[in-house]
């Protein structure tokens, strides 16, 4: 395995950039545009990701990049670069202070580095395949096993849910303890932080998970896709993370009742 400090210490400069540029547009935005496919986007989004895009290039000049807003380049390098500016842009445009900057690397398509960024909250997690995750500088682990129906279950929204997933979705929220709604990106940080238990997650893209599995796995959590599989650049966007890969399993088990 190559090392992954290098790369590491890179995405902490990139949450450092992109931290400043949200810090000063939070709260003091036009109100957001929508997208052709309905999601939201403000000129904040758009702003990170450039300076993330150049500082990565400039850097990195054979890496790919995949972004939410950009577009992509050479994806098909060895080494490829998940962008989401701002997880949870709803949150950013209302006020809200759960939005998150997602920064990853995947290496031939698996990601091997990941960055969450919450300038909201002054927050930061760091995690890499081997390098365990840093949350605010200290190692962090997930909670300790537990039975599912003991388990803090959280989603962005129930509304990404559709059809038989809806179904299987809701068979989880009510064998486990509670669910919570809104954290978007920000749940997985707190699963890693021992907060909550159980992240469950459909209507995905790359650049909404690539960052979180080396944070999830690092801190001792267990993050597949609805089937089971590793999540990689090419996953069908679902998720399932869980604090321990035994009430992962159980809940694994629920989905496909």
């Amino acid at each position: 395995m190559t090392d992954l400090a290098p790369y590491l210490e890179f995405a902490s400069t990139l949450c450092d950039g992109a931290r400043a540029i949200l810090e000063a547009r939070y709260r003091a935005i036009p109100e957001a545009e929508w997208k052709a496919d309905q999601t939201p986007v403000t000129v904040a989004d758009r702003e990170v990701e450039t300076f993330l895009r150049d500082a990565i290039l400039k850097a990195y000049p054979d890496h790919g990049i995949l972004g939410e807003e950009h577009g992509s380049v050479r994806l098909d390098a060895e080494y490829v670069w998940a962008l989401d500016p701002i997880d949870g842009t709803k949150s950013f445009a209302a006020g809200k202070p759960l939005f998150t900057t997602l920064i990853g690397l995947c290496r031939d398509g698996v990601p091997v580095v990941g960055a969450i960024e919450a300038p909201g909250t002054g927050e930061r997690w760091l995690g890499a395949t081997g390098l365990g995750t840093v949350y605010q500088e200290a190692r962090v682990r997930t909670a300790p096993d537990r039975a599912l129906d003991t388990a803090v279950l959280t989603a962005t929204h129930p509304d990404m849910f559709e059809g038989e997933r809806l179904a299987a979705f809701d068979a989880l929220s009510r064998a486990s303890r509670y669910t919570l709604y809104g954290c978007d990106a920000y749940g997985y940080g707190q699963l890693a932080r021992g907060d909550l238990h159980l992240v469950c997650e459909a209507d995905l893209k790359p650049f909404d998970w690539c960052a979180l599995v080396p944070v999830v796995q690092g801190a001792g959590g267990t993050i597949t896709d609805w089937s089971g599989a590793p999540l990689t650049l090419s996953s069908d966007g679902t998720a399932l993370a869980a604090a321990s890969p035994a009430l992962h399993a159980a809940a694994l088990g629920v989905l496909h009742r």
